[in-house]
Parts: C-alpha cells; structure tokens; sequence
C-alpha cells in the first residue's frame, strides 16, 4: 500500500508461466550495459539520489545506465510476465512484502543475494527491523531465510497537520484520541471537512488498519502478518476500527465522496489547503516540503498508538534472468554510501545508513527523528495489504462497500477474514 499488491490477474500469470516450465535462462544484453527500473519521480527523494548515483556508477565503472522510468502500477501489473522474460531489466525497484516480493521470490523470478549482502555488509547497515522484509523463505515469508532484496531507505505512515488551519480553531496538537476527535469535530462544526481521504487507492485502508493497531500489540502484528497465530476478524482491533470509520463518515470527518477518489486526490487537498488532516506515509513528505507555500505545516504520531505503519521502503531486487547481476550489486553498493543516503535525507527521504551530520535539511531532520522514534521502540508494523497477493484489492473493495453503506462493518470483517484466512491457513 505503498504497499499495494500484485493484482490477482498477475498471479495467475505466475502460475500460468510455471505449469509451462518456463525458467531462468539469463538474457542476452551488452555485458557493460545496466538496464534499471524505479518508479519515483525526478523530484521525490530516491529518484533526486538515484539520478546521482546513475552518475557516479557509470563514472566509476564505465558502463552505461539504460534507464526506463515506469509507473508503479506499469510494475505491479507486468513485472511477473516481464521478470520471466528476456525482457527482464537488470535490476529494479519492487515493492516488498508476503504478497509481493516474497510471492515472486518463492515463484523463482528474483535471484537469491545472500552472498552479495555479505560480500558488501550491507546487512551491517541495515537493522533487524529493516531487514524483515529483504529477507524470504521458500514458502514467501518475509523475515528468514535467503536476501532477495536491499532497502536503501525506510518510510512511515504519520499525521500531517496544516498548522496555520489548527491556529485558526484554536487546535492544540493532540496527543490521546479523545483529543485528536474533538479536533476532527471542531473543523467539522466550521463547515471543514478534515481528513484527507482516498477510497479508491490506499490510503483508507491505511487509516483503518492504525485505528486498529491502537488495539494490538506485537504478537497481534506477528499473526496478522507472519501467520504465527490465527485472526479474530471481529475482535476488538478490527472491530473498532471498521466501526470508527463509519462513525467519522457519519460525522461528517471523511467524505463519503472519498470512495471515489484516488491518494492524489487526496494528497492534493491538503497541499491546497482544503483537508487540514492527512495521514499517510513518509513518501510524501518531500512533494510537501516542494509544493506547499501556502501555509505552515508539520506532523504528529497518530495518537494512543504504539504502532505504526511502516517498514523499510521499496527494495532494489535483481531478476532471475538478468542479464548483468554483478553491475547490478554494484549500483545497489553506490545506492548504500553515505553521500548517496544524504541526498535522500536531505531531500525528504528516510536514509538507512546515512551519516546523521550530513543531514542538514531542517524539515528532513524532523522526518527523521519522527521515524527514529518509531523504529526504535519497535513499533513498525507493515501494511495491511501484505497477508495475501489479493489483499490490497480486497480492502479497497470492501472499505469502499463499508462507507457507501452497502455493507455494515461485520459483513466487511466477514468477508475479509474469509479471504485472508484461505490463504494464510497454507502457512500456519
């Protein structure tokens, strides 16, 4: 959902591609060539870093970059045909997860990299909690087993405030839920709707899954998302966070038009100053910092919540079949040196291993401390898209069902636990 999931269309395309036994032969390409995929814009953090280190690998290794920038939705619907291709780039940018990196892993489209993570220590820069998500095992689990990916950076889903609206009201930045609500009912009594929503993509879903993590703990975590234990679809995490946001549909603090719309739409709303509230992830924080000048804004943690969600970030993986892996472990090393890591700090990124002197950005140096705050109280806890290649269809479908009232809140449980528990049962 930022971590949104291969489309089921695409996983029966894996398996399509695995009854006929097509399997890795490598593909036939200029040996000093390096083809790269990534989907970040030229003004986001990693793609302002990345451009960098285009630069510098090819200065330093004489090979040239052929780089195709493709949408995020180009690759979660293609790559499975495309990894098992000869047209399988190199290296590329992939979102990480049961349902997405460990599903192709397990699939045999992306080649095991243990030997070069330790051959460059890149496991020495990475914390155990950044780590979960590079790591797979055979069945596609994330946290043991071979490295088929490195994160070079980390994101976190937080609130954004619009200051200046707060002042306004007269709004303290809350910090229980009894206070973050009355928030929420002041700009809603002034005629302000404040949540900036999204029904159509992820952020809903986003916002539900927080509401219910301020009701779980680690192990609850562990078995949604590792299949430790089973899930009560209609315990109290999920059940209080379904019914929460029928009540702020109800009250007027999220649109019903929200289901409508996409996580621009959204993000748009609050750069123009229109929704006070966002809660979303890290990955926006650097378009704000560029593209807000209308007013003063910050974050804040989403009240009474230990947990958030969060992980490390998308992860450069390297095809089965690519052509050139070795170039490939070389840009991924440039990706990791601290100058590198910098300009994603200093561009409103979440480094992993950048030097803390080198951020100098103010604005990035409170991103920053916002995450270490998290990560270092063990409170980063996925998405909740991640249990099943299908999921994050799923929850859109059924989040959208939930505040059009077309189903209640234990229909939509009903349905998602049924969905869930078909394919997290193969794993328990």
């Amino acid at each position: 959902m930022r971590s949104k999931l291969i489309a089921s269309s695409a996983m029966l395309a894996i398996a399509a591609l695995a009854i006929s036994g097509c399997t890795g032969t490598s593909n036939s390409a200029d040996d000093n060539v390096l083809t790269l995929w990534h989907f970040e814009s030229e003004t986001s953090a990693m793609g302002v870093a990345w451009e960098e280190a285009i630069k510098v690998f090819e200065e330093e290794t004489g090979a040239t970059v052929e780089f195709e920038a493709k949408s995020f939705e180009q690759i979660r619907q293609t790559s499975s045909q495309v990894l098992n291709s000869n047209e399988a780039p190199d290296i590329l940018e992939y979102n990480k997860g049961n349902a997405t990196a460990g599903l192709l892993a397990s699939q045999g489209l992306l080649k095991p990299i243990t030997e070069a993570v330790e051959e460059h220590g890149w496991d020495d820069m990475l914390s155990p909690a950044l780590q979960t998500t590079a790591r797979y095992s055979e069945d596609g689990v994330m946290g043991s087993g071979e490295w088929f990916g490195v994160p070079n950076y980390g994101e976190f889903v937080t609130v954004y405030y619009n200051k200046d609206a707060f002042a306004e009201q007269g709004i303290e930045v809350p910090t229980t839920m009894a206070e973050f609500e009355a928030a929420l009912k002041t700009f809603s009594d002034a005629g302000i709707t404040p949540l900036a929503e999204a029904g159509l993509e992820y952020p809903l879903g986003q916002l539900w899954y927080q509401l219910a993590l301020q009701k779980a703990d680690r192990q609850w975590v562990n078995d949604y998302q590792l299949y430790e234990n089973e899930v009560d679809w209609q315990g109290p995490a999920f059940t209080s966070a379904t019914e929460t946001l029928v009540d702020w549909v109800d009250a007027g603090y999220i649109s019903q038009d929200a289901s409508g719309l996409k996580a621009e739409d959204a993000g748009v709303s609050f750069i123009n100053g229109d929704a006070p509230i966002f809660v979303t992830g890290s990955w926006w924080y650097g378009r704000f910092v560029g593209e807000i000048s209308g007013f003063d804004w910050g974050i804040f943690p989403f009240p009474d919540a230990d947990l958030s969600l969060g992980s490390a970030g998308n992860m450069w993986v390297v095809p089965e079949r690519a052509a050139n892996a070795e170039l490939a472990y070389e840009f991924i090393d440039i990706t990791m040196r601290p100058e590198i890591q910098a300009l994603i700090g200093n561009n409103g990124g979440l480094p992993v291993a950048a030097n803390v002197e080198d951020i100098t950005d103010e604005k990035s140096q409170e991103l920053i401390a916002a995450f270490n705050a998290v990560n270092d109280k063990d409170g980063l806890s996925f998405y909740p898209d991640w249990p099943t290649p299908t999921f994050y269809d799923k929850i859109v479908a059924e989040l959208q069902e939930l505040i059009n009232k077309t189903k209640s809140p234990e229909q939509v449980l009903t349905d998602l636990g049924e969905e869930y528990d078909s394919y997290a049962a193969d794993f328990r």
